[in-house]
């Protein structure tokens, strides 16, 4: 999601390639959101949209080490089916010559 960020504007740091605004240096739940004041501003914004209901809403960066037992069928597939959307966009955007 971050190399669409990227690819709509998100600066960034040129010496550590980490982006360049503090709030853009963030994880899977926030990021879905984050994304949209960059796909929104740019011209070729209008077709990679995502959902509003974020699937990872209920993630936290915690929950890489969490154990899977901790994780249901629903919650996963949710999860899955997100970065799914993600990477439709993603090969989309390749195809179309976005990311090079």
């Amino acid at each position: 999601m971050k190399r669409l960020m990227m690819a709509f504007g998100m600066p960034l740091d040129s010496t550590s390639s980490a982006p360049m605004q503090r709030e853009d240096r963030i994880h899977a739940r926030q990021a879905w959101s984050r994304y949209e004041a960059y796909r929104s501003g740019h011209r070729q914004g209008a077709a990679y949209q995502l959902s509003t209901n974020n699937p990872f809403a209920d993630w936290d960066i915690s929950d890489r080490y969490a154990h899977r037992s901790s994780f249901d069928q629903a919650r996963a597939e949710a999860h899955r089916q997100g970065a799914h959307v993600v990477l439709s966009l993603i090969k989309k955007a390749i195809f179309e010559g976005l990311i090079p």
